[in-house]
């Protein structure tokens, strides 16, 4: 999130934007099992089921709705993952789906320090 104003200024500028790590290098998914992700995992979890779809779909949902993004990478290694994904194109975009981001939103500090200690990091 904190990346978004430029991001929207190189997209303004004409430049694509392609979003790499849209699930947070595995920290959107049900793969993240740390203590400290279990109640926005929770979210997560009831959004998804709310919406029939994945939890990884509904994070991928959220990049897609960003109106730089030109380009999203899901970094799916496995079949069932890719099929998992690609649910994003189905997910009803709009206000619910930016209240979910906002309300999951953390500094950038504190992801970057969270992520450093992720095991497969």
């Amino acid at each position: 999130q904190s990346a978004g104003p430029a991001l929207q200024a190189a997209h303004q500028a004409g430049l694509g934007v392609i979003i790499k790590e849209a699930l947070a290098n595995g920290r959107l998914t049900l793969r993240n099992g740390t203590p400290a992700f279990q109640p926005q995992l929770a979210v997560l979890m009831t959004e998804a089921k709310v919406r029939n779809t994945t939890v990884d779909a509904i994070s991928l949902a959220a990049v897609l709705q960003q109106p730089y993004v030109d380009l999203v990478l899901s970094g799916a290694t496995l079949i069932d993952h890719l099929q998992s994904n690609i649910q994003a194109l189905d997910v009803a975009r709009g206000e619910s789906l930016k209240d979910l981001v906002n309300q999951l939103a953390e500094p950038a500090e504190v992801y970057w320090e969270k992520r450093g200690q992720l095991k497969w990091n």
